[in-house]
């Protein structure tokens, strides 16, 4: 299970051992705030809403679209007031789990650390889109020849995705390994 492969005790430690476990989380999850929200910003002040510039033909565009919902805009039908507040109580919710996670995170448990660092920057992005507008701004628009279409995401959608997919091939890859090592005893 993935969260008890990243909630193994870990050492109690301080100081340098500390500062390095965490300065490349730290770095990771603010570059991606970062640079999702200064997408944000651009795609706000360059595209009216809906508007979209035809990237590659027949297969991506960027796009100037908000998701008041969650992923697939699933959640965007109820009440806008409950929608909001469920919806931020939810993340901050899951960045506190991360933030446990990170903490009792091994030191060997680097790549799973910069997962969690893809996920915790990209629900923050998000969250500050939800708070600060109450839906979140998304412009990659990827289909192809026009029938198949994937709905809109943003930065932080495509580093919460790559975050998770990531841990799961490390918990696959742990699975792994540890059948194997049965297997040879």
């Amino acid at each position: 299970m993935i969260i008890r492969s990243c909630a193994r005790a870990a050492p109690r430690r301080s100081g340098p051992a500390m500062l390095k476990k965490y300065l490349s989380v730290a770095l990771i999850s603010v570059a991606v705030i970062v640079v999702d929200q200064a997408s944000k910003v651009w795609i706000d002040a360059a595209l009216t809403r809906y508007e979209h510039i035809e990237v590659v033909p027949q297969f991506l565009n960027i796009v100037h679209v908000r998701n008041p919902g969650v992923a697939f805009g699933l959640l965007q039908n109820i009440p806008e007031t409950f929608r909001a507040a469920l919806l931020i109580a939810t993340t901050i919710l899951a960045l506190g789990l991360l933030v446990f996670l990170l903490a009792q995170s091994h030191p060997s448990q680097r790549l799973e650390r910069w997962s969690l660092a893809l996920i915790l920057g990209g629900a923050v992005g998000n969250l500050i889109d939800r708070v600060r507008l109450g839906e979140v701004i998304d412009f990659v628009d990827a289909h192809w020849m026009n029938q198949y279409h994937w709905p809109a995401f943003n930065v932080a959608d495509a580093c919460i995705s790559t975050g998770i997919t990531c841990m799961v091939l490390l918990e696959l890859r742990r699975m792994l390994a540890a059948r194997a090592g049965k297997g040879r005893g």
